[in-house]
């Protein structure tokens, strides 16, 4: 199921399990790219919230944002989005986690991802959406009309 890269939630909550281990014995680092401390930092001091929306579970997001090669970065989240709520090219997770979040509008909140067809399924929600390029990207379709980075820091 992982070699097919099937977002199954009982696998990525297995999967936690055995990243923990993994982290407790230091045998796994979670790897950010350079921007995103920096960028953490500065919104954390601007009072915007942060939040992860993966795939991977709750466990496993706050077992690599809490052993990152730049330490620990949970004190810049406000909390974790997983499988739960929905998988990620549903419009239906988008509805759910603004709902969730209690904001006014969905446009209040800005997502950015580096999949289109999640940025297509956020957009429907009414959420504000960015494309992040990043090394390893998919391909994006030509003309697909959304604002693209290549840094947070451009946020």
């Amino acid at each position: 199921m992982i070699k097919a890269d099937r977002k199954i939630t009982a696998l990525k909550q297995l999967q936690g399990h055995i990243w923990r281990t993994g982290f407790e014995n230091n045998e796994l680092e979670g790897v950010v790219f350079d921007d995103v401390p920096e960028a953490l930092e500065k919104w954390h001091a601007l009072g915007i919230k942060v939040y992860i929306y993966s795939s991977g579970s709750r466990l496993a997001q706050r077992l690599i944002f809490g052993n990152t090669n730049y330490g620990d970065l949970r004190k810049y989240l406000s909390g974790f989005f997983d499988t739960a709520v929905g998988y990620k090219r549903e419009t239906r997770s988008y509805v759910e986690i603004t709902e969730s979040l209690g904001v006014d509008k969905p446009s209040d909140i800005l997502f950015v991802t580096d999949v289109y067809q999640e940025a297509t399924a956020a957009k429907a929600a009414g959420l504000e959406v960015v494309i992040s390029i990043r090394p390893g990207n998919g391909p994006l379709p030509e003309n697909h009309g959304f604002k693209t980075i290549n840094s947070f820091l451009e946020i």
